[in-house]
C-alpha cells in the first residue's frame, strides 16, 4: 500500500483553493485516494483528524452535489460512503442536486422580485445559463462517456 497522505493533501489544498471548504475539500481527497471502495463517517473524521460534525457536513455536501454516496453495508451498523460511479459527469449533470437548487432559486427569485426589476434581471441572467446548462450538457456527457468507453 503506497503512502498517498502528500498527494491527498496537495488535492485537498487545490479543491479548497478552488472554493470547497477546506474540511469537504480533505473529505474528497480522503474518498479519492481511499484504499477501499466504501469508508464509514468515523473512519474519515479518524483518518483526517477533523470532527465528525466536519465529516458530516463534507459528506453532505458532496453528496448534494452527487460525488459521494451511500452504500448498502450488511455486516456494518454504520452507513458507509463511496465515491459515485461516473462522479465528474455527475456534477456537470441536472443531477447535481445544487446545480438543480440554483436554478429553482434564481426562478423563484424573479417570481418574489418583480419581473420588470433589476435584481430579476440579474436572476434571469442566472436561470437562463443554468437552464442552457442542463439543456446542452447531456450531449456532452454522452460524448464523453461514449470516448471513455471505447479505450
Amino acid at each position: 500500500m503506497a503512502d498517498t497522505t502528500e498527494a491527498a493533501e496537495r488535492m485537498a489544498l487545490t479543491l479548497a483553493q478552488g472554493g470547497l471548504q477546506k474540511a469537504t475539500a480533505r473529505v474528497m481527497a480522503a474518498f479519492m485516494f481511499a484504499d477501499t471502495d466504501s469508508v464509514t463517517a468515523t473512519e474519515l473524521a479518524e483518518q483526517l483528524h477533523i470532527s465528525s460534525g466536519s465529516v458530516s457536513g463534507a459528506i453532505k455536501m458532496l453528496s448534494t452535489v452527487g460525488l459521494i454516496e451511500r452504500v448498502p453495508a450488511p455486516a456494518s451498523r454504520r452507513e458507509h460512503y463511496r465515491m459515485r460511479d461516473g462522479a465528474w459527469a455527475t456534477l456537470m449533470s441536472s443531477q447535481n442536486g445544487m446545480v438543480q437548487a440554483m436554478f429553482e432559486a434564481a426562478d423563484q427569485g424573479i417570481k418574489a422580485a418583480g419581473a420588470d426589476s433589476p435584481a430579476a434581471r440579474r436572476l434571469g441572467e442566472m436561470r437562463d445559463f443554468y437552464g442552457f446548462m442542463f439543456r446542452e450538457l447531456p450531449a456532452l456527457i454522452d460524448r464523453w462517456r461514449a470516448g471513455r468507453d471505447a479505450t
